[in-house]
């Protein structure tokens, strides 16, 4: 079992978001559909995170997979 995120890419993912709506944030790195789960971590024993949008806004998804802000990116990316 792969337990170790892939770096999915060494930049946010900036995604407009609506008020009230979830998405789950690919936390493994293998989704095709970034920063969204599209159920690739099967067998990883990595989840997707759930995030639920507090107001119509642009945010920033973590696209290197090792922010300590889950789902949202806190600049860990310029330190790989």
């Amino acid at each position: 079992m792969n337990t170790e995120p892939i770096i999915a890419q060494k930049a946010p993912l900036p995604v407009t978001v609506s008020e009230g709506k979830t998405y789950f944030w690919c936390a493994c790195g293998r989704s095709e559909n970034q920063p969204f789960c599209d159920g690739k971590h099967k067998d990883t024993g990595i989840s997707p995170v759930k995030y639920t949008a507090d107001s119509d806004k642009k945010v920033y998804f973590c696209g290197c997979k090792s922010t300590a802000n889950s789902p949202l990116c806190d600049g860990t990316h310029n330190k790989l």
